[in-house]
C-alpha cells in the first residue's frame, strides 16, 4: 500500500533518532552516581553552599574537569569494543579536556566510541596473523599509539569544534532566556518523551550545556526542561478523576510512581490513548520553563530519575521556592487542559480494556502515520512483531525488561512481573530489568515498549519478545505467567500459543477443534489475501464462524502479521470480532509451492477461531511441530491427511 511504504523512512528515522539517544544514554546514564557525589561536594563546599569549606571545594573542579568526561569516554569506549575500548577512549578524551577550558562532556561522548571503533577495526587488519608469543606485544603497542594519536586529535581538532558549538548553543539559550522563548521548547521536548526521543536531546545537549552552566553560576535551568514530572503527574491527575474504566482505575497508582518513583514512560499510554493530550503536557511544560525562568530557578546537577525526589536532591540552595512552583504550576496547567479534554471526549463508560487500546491503537496510528502494533503479543524468535505464537525450546529461566535508559519503566515493570510469578509458583525465574544498549542474547523473555520492541530484537534474537503499552497492567504480564507455567512443567522441549486471552488453556482440548475436513494439502491461492480467505472459508464451512469473521482477519493482518517464521502464518481476526465465532475451530492449509506473506515465504497457512482458549491445545501442538524442522520436512512431503493430524499429535482423534 502507497501509505505504508511513505510511513516506513519516518519509523526508520525515529528508530534511528531512538537509538542515536539511546547510546548517548548508555555513557550518562551509568555514571549519574557521579553527577550526584559532585553535585553534593559542590553544593556542601563552594563558598555559596551549605558548609562552605575552601578546601573541600578544591574537589569540585578536577570531579567536573577530568573525572567525569573520563567517565563518560571509557563508559562510551566500552559499550563500543569492551575493556579495551574503554581504555583507549579515556585515554583519548583526555586530549579535548585538555585542549579546552569547559567540562567536555560532548567531546568525551564523541571521542570515546570513536576511537574504540578505530580500535576495533585496527585489531581486524591483523586478526590471525601475529605470531604466537607476540599477542600481547602487538595488542598493547597499537592501543597505545591509536589513542595518543586521537588524543592529540581530540587536543587540536575535537575539542576546538566542540568548544565552538558550547559556545553557540549557550548562546541561543541565552538569547531565548532573556527573550523569553525557552518555555517554547516544551513543543519539541513534550512530544520527543512520548516517542522515546528525548535522550538524544536530554543526555546529548542539555545535560553538557547545563553542566558548564551550573559549574559557572552554580545551577543551571536546562537540567529541569525535560525532566520537570508537573507535566505528566497533571495529566494522570486528571485521568484520576474524569477517566473511565481502565485508565481511571490505574492512573492514581501510575501518578505515585511517575512523581515519586520518577518513571515518566508511565503516563505516555494515557497521553497516546488521545494524542490531543499532548497539548496538556507541552501546555504544563511550557509554564514549568516559565516559571523556572521569572524565578530564576535552577538544579546544581542532573535528575535522574526524573523523581521530585531526585529533583529536590539536585536543587540549588536559593531555588527550592522557584523549583516548588515549577512543578506545582505545572502541575496544574497539564491538570487542567487534560481535564477539559477528558471532559469534552470521554471514553464509553465501562469500555473494557481490550477497547481502551484498540482505540488508542487507532488513535496512535493517525498521530504517527502508519500501521502500530498497540495489541501487543508474544512472538518467537523470527516472529514478526505483534504475531500470535511464541516458542520456547525450554524452560523460562531469565527474563529482563528493556528501556531506554535501564531505570524507568523497566524497573517498574520487572516488579510487578516478579511478584507474579513468585505467585505463581516460580520463584527461580529470575526478573530484572536493563537499558536496551546493555542487552546481550542470553534472555529468555525480552519485555519491552511496543515503540523500542524493534531496537531490542537484533542484540536478542533468540528470545520471546513482548511488547507493552501499559506498564501498570498490561494484560500481557498474565500470558507470560501462563508461558512460564507451560514451559516450566513440560519437562522439555516446550511452546505455548498465546492468541488474544488472559486465561490459562486447558490441559486438553476438546476433540473436533482440527478435522480432516479442515486440512488442504495443496491450496489453490497465490497471494496473501487469497490464502487468508482459503483457511477463513475452511471455518466458515464448518459453521465455526460467520462471514464477518474471515472480514476481521484481513483487519487483522492489515494491522499486525501473523507471519510465525518456519514457513508459517497463522491468520485469525480480531479481538473485537469474537462474536462471530460460533465454536473453536482450527483449519490448516499447505502450499507446497510457498506463497509471498509481506515478503516472506509461507507454506503452511493455520486459520484459528477460538472460544475459551478451546483452541490452545491444538495451537501448542503445532508450535511444537514448527520448532523441530524434521517435523516441518514431514509436513512438507505428507501424501495424505492423516499425516498431517498425527504429527499434531492426534490430538482430535
Amino acid at each position: 500500500m502507497a501509505t505504508e511504504t511513505v510511513a516506513k523512512p519516518r519509523t526508520s528515522v525515529r528508530v534511528g533518532v531512538q537509538k542515536f539517544g539511546t547510546f548517548l544514554s548508555g555513557m550518562i546514564m551509568p555514571n549519574i552516581g557521579a553527577f550526584i557525589a559532585w553535585g553534593i561536594i559542590t553544593a556542601l563546599f563552594i563558598p555559596a553552599g551549605f558548609l562552605p569549606n575552601e578546601e573541600l571545594a578544591k574537589l569540585v573542579g578536577p570531579m567536573i574537569t577530568y573525572l567525569l568526561p573520563l567517565l563518560i569516554g571509557y563508559t562510551g569506549g566500552r559499550m563500543v569494543y569492551g575493556v579495551r575500548g574503554g581504555v583507549v577512549g579515556a585515554v583519548a578524551t583526555t586530549g579535548v579536556i585538555v585542549g579546552t577550558d569547559i567540562p567536555m562532556f560532548i567531546g568525551a561522548m564523541m571521542l570515546g566510541p570513536l576511537t574504540a571503533w578505530l580500535m576495533k577495526k585496527v585489531d581486524k587488519i591483523w586478526e590471525g596473523r601475529v605470531k604466537p608469543g607476540f599477542e600481547m606485544l602487538i595488542d598493547n603497542f597499537s592501543a597505545g599509539i591509536l589513542s595518543a594519536g586521537m588524543a592529540v586529535v581530540g587536543m587540536l581538532v575535537i575539542g576546538p569544534v566542540v568548544k565552538a558549538f558550547s559556545d553557540g548553543a549557550s548562546r541561543v539559550v541565552e538569547f531565548l532566556v532573556i527573550n523569553g522563548l525557552l518555555p517554547f521548547t516544551s513543543i519539541f521536548i513534550e512530544p520527543a518523551k512520548v516517542l522515546f526521543l528525548n535522550n538524544a536531546v536530554n543526555h546529548g545537549i542539555l545535560t553538557p550545556l547545563g553542566t558548564q552552566q551550573a559549574l559557572e553560576q552554580g545551577k543551571s535551568i536546562l537540567f529541569l526542561l525535560e525532566a520537570n514530572p508537573g507535566p505528566g503527574f497533571g495529566i494522570l491527575l486528571a485521568y484520576s478523576i474524569f477517566g473511565t474504566g481502565l485508565a481511571k482505575a490505574s492512573a492514581p497508582g501510575a501518578a505515585v510512581i511517575q512523581f515519586v518513583g520518577g518513571i515518566h514512560e508511565i503516563y505516555f499510554p494515557f497521553v497516546l490513548m488521545k494524542p490531543i493530550m499532548i497539548l496538556a503536557a507541552i501546555g504544563g511544560g511550557m509554564t514549568g520553563i516559565f516559571t523556572l525562568v521569572v524565578t530564576g530557578a535552577g538544579l546544581r546537577s542532573p535528575a535522574a530519575p526524573g523523581s521530585i525526589i531526585a529533583v529536590y536532591a539536585a536543587t540549588a540552595r536559593d531555588s527550592y521556592v522557584g523549583v516548588t512552583l515549577s512543578v506545582l504550576f505545572a502541575t496544574t496547567v497539564s491538570f487542567l487542559i487534560a481535564s477539559v479534554i477528558l471532559k469534552t471526549s470521554k471514553t464509553p463508560v465501562g469500555a473494557s480494556e481490550e477497547e481502551a487500546l484498540g482505540a488508542a491503537t487507532v488513535r496512535m496510528e493517525e498521530m504517527k502515520g502508519k500501521k502500530s502494533s498497540v495489541s501487543s503479543m508474544l512472538t518467537g524468535s523470527g516472529a514478526a512483531a505483534g504475531g500470535g505464537v511464541a516458542v520456547l525450546a525450554g524452560p523460562v529461566k531469565n527474563i529482563v525488561f528493556a528501556c531506554d535508559a535501564g531505570m524507568g519503566s523497566s524497573a517498574m515493570g520487572a516488579s510487578v512481573l516478579r511478584n507474579k510469578i513468585k505467585a505463581a509458583g516460580f520463584p527461580d525465574v529470575k526478573v530484572t530489568n536493563s537499558a536496551i544498549a546493555n542487552l546481550s542474547d542470553t534472555y529468555d523473555i525480552v519485555i519491552t515498549h511496543q515503540d523500542l520492541t524493534e531496537r531490542a530484537k537484533p542484540v536478542t534474537a533468540s528470545a520471546v519478545h513482548v511488547s507493552v503499552d501499559n506498564f501498570m497492567n498490561s494484560p500481557r504480564y498474565d500470558e507470560i505467567v501462563e508461558l512460564v507455567r507451560t514451559s516450566n512443567t513440560d519437562g522439555g522441549p516446550a511452546a505455548a500459543a498465546v492468541v488474544e486471552t488472559l486465561e490459562a488453556p486447558e490441559e486438553t482440548g476438546p476433540a473436533g477443534i482440527l478435522v480432516a475436513e479442515s486440512v488442504v494439502l495443496n491450496g489453490t491461492a497465490t497471494s496473501r489475501d487469497a490464502a487468508i480467505d482459503e483457511a477463513g472459508r475452511l471455518l466458515l464451512d464448518r459453521g465455526a464462524v460467520d462471514a464477518g469473521y474471515l472480514d476481521a482477519m484481513h483487519e487483522r493482518e492489515e494491522s499486525v502479521s501473523t507471519y510465525m517464521g518456519s514457513f508459517l502464518a497463522i491468520p485469525h481476526g480480531t479481538n473485537a470480532a469474537k462474536d462471530h465465532i460460533m465454536k473453536s475451530a482450527v483449519s490448516v492449509v499447505r502450499y507446497p509451492d510457498g506463497i509471498d506473506w509481506n515478503g516472506k515465504e509461507v507454506k503452511f497457512v493455520v486459520g484459528v477461531a477460538g472460544i475459551n482458549n478451546e483452541h490452545l491445545h491444538i495451537l501448542s501442538s503445532i508450535a511444537k511441530v514448527f520448532t523441530n524442522k524434521a517435523q516441518v520436512a514431514q509436513l512438507e512431503a505428507a501424501t495424505t491427511v492423516e499425516e498431517v493430524l498425527d504429527l499434531f499429535g492426534k490430538v482430535n482423534s
